[in-house]
């Protein structure tokens, strides 16, 4: 199947800025959304204590910001995202919360800073778009890059299977759930898109490139059916 374009992918969420602005369930279409927003605030408090400066990669309507600043109190974050509405949104929450924003419209594939400028790198339900291992491999490497040392990256996303009978059994369990939440047609819509938009990697082939881009201290927090989320460091 031919993918998504970017442009095309963009669109989608420029009309999309409301379900992704509920701190109370973070992400309806994912797994324990919720739990994962929480999880993640407060792992990446507990391993980088004074981060001051956050970098939100994909950062919708800022759901990830703002949990985290409710355990870390940052003082500044950079919203990245396609989206001009979404990240229209994420700033006047973050301001809302006493965060200076600044935003950044762009692709993570496209975007550039300074080495060692952020403090906590975060990044929800975006990765998967990545198509290529060439485009997996250097995003990897540009969020080492960004990272002061002791600096740390947290992910949560769709993820793929090594095996296809566990993908299989997987991806229905994620079926369920939508069918569960939305009904029928919303599990169809859902899928539908994720088939035409995404690219998830196996979590097994992301925590491999995690160490080889330079990480350490490579943590999984949560998994669950074609969900996860996981973290790592800069060394010092």
């Amino acid at each position: 199947m031919i993918k998504s374009t970017i442009d095309e992918i963009r669109a989608r969420f420029d009309a999309d800025v409301e379900r992704f602005s509920n701190l109370e369930t973070g992400q309806t279409a994912t797994i324990d959304a919720a739990l994962c927003l929480e999880i993640i605030a407060k792992a990446a408090t507990a391993v980088t204590p004074h981060a001051a400066h956050v970098l939100d990669i994909g950062c919708g309507a800022g759901n990830f910001t703002l949990r985290l600043h409710q355990e870390l109190p940052f003082s500044a974050v950079t919203l990245l995202d396609l989206s001009q509405p979404m990240l229209t949104r994420a700033a006047e929450r973050a301001t809302a919360a006493g965060i200076t924003p600044t935003t950044l419209q762009a692709d993570v594939r496209d975007a550039d800073f300074p080495p060692q400028t952020f403090d906590i790198i975060v990044a929800g339900a975006v990765l998967h778009h990545l198509r290529t291992d060439a485009e997996w491999e250097q995003t990897f490497a540009k969020l080492h890059a960004w990272l002061r040392p002791g600096g740390s990256l947290w992910i949560f996303d769709m993820v793929a299977h090594e095996h296809p009978a566990v993908e299989a059994f997987q991806h229905q369990r994620w079926t369920a759930y939508l069918t569960a939440f939305g009904g029928p047609d919303y599990a169809a819509k859902v899928t539908a898109y994720v088939e035409k938009e995404d690219t998830p990697r196996p979590l097994t082939y992301q925590l491999e490139l995690l160490r080889r881009a330079g990480f350490c201290s490579i943590d999984v927090l949560h998994k669950n059916a074609a969900f996860a989320a996981f973290g790592a460091c800069r060394s010092n």
